[in-house]
């Protein structure tokens, strides 16, 4: 069965022509022109991924993620325009996976989208065990991440952040080395994605995110649990 895929957009173009991409990879495509028709949408049916706009009426791409956040967990891909960086960090601070500039390829649209579908795909069905670091504990069977008995709810990228560095405990991941691993893309140098989202993941998780427990920086190599 096709995954669902719900394109958000308030141009009837780009929606259209996004469809035809999906459609030709066998996906079952739904589609809204603005946030407010897109998260009912959502709350009526299960959709694998979304590709959201930022600039909409009504409910924007920004507000339409953090009401989607609060139930949901699957991959959010965003358009942006290419004067629209600030929005693009914001979004990525709320709990975007990843962004794509319009104008955009049909190819590297598919990549990213399969790629997204991929990986979440894989952390859902994960048949790796129970990891424990002092009172942080990662299921990745369940998907699950629980700090002193407390359930954290991270987004799709911040989970396969942490659980990267808790896999190799101890190993030091630049930021670049971070960004291939998660998105399997080549790292553009000054893309602030990893570095947002590593301060995202610890507020969630550490008492004091200034002093970091689990998350460490190693100053001009990168990250480590």
């Amino acid at each position: 069965m096709g995954k669902n895929i719900l394109v958000v957009d308030d141009d009837k173009d780009i929606r259209e022509l996004i469809a035809v991409y999906m459609k030709t990879e066998n996906f079952n495509v739904d589609n809204a022109s603005n946030g407010e028709e897109a998260l009912k949408l959502i709350e009526g049916k299960k959709y694998d991924l979304v590709i959201l706009d930022i600039m909409m009426p009504k409910v924007d791409g920004l507000q339409t993620l953090i009401e989607i956040r609060k139930s949901y967990t699957m991959p959010v891909i965003f358009l942006t325009a290419k004067d629209e960086e600030i929005d693009m960090i914001k979004g990525l601070a709320l709990g975007a996976d990843d962004y794509i500039a319009k104008p955009f390829s049909s190819m590297e649209l598919i990549a990213r989208v399969k790629s997204h579908l991929r990986r979440y795909t894989i952390f859902n069905n994960s048949d790796n065990s129970l990891i424990t670091i002092g009172d942080l504990k990662v299921d990745t069977d369940m998907r699950s991440v629980v700090v002193e008995g407390k359930e954290i709810n991270l987004t799709p990228t911040e989970y396969k952040i942490l659980e990267l560095l808790c896999k190799n405990r101890g190993m030091v991941f630049s930021v670049e080395q971070i960004y291939e691993n998660i998105w399997r893309d080549k790292y553009v140098v000054g893309d602030t994605s990893i570095m947002v989202h590593i301060t995202k993941l610890r507020q969630k998780i550490e008492n004091d995110p200034k002093t970091p427990e689990y998350i460490k920086t190693v100053w001009g190599v990168g990250y480590k649990i």
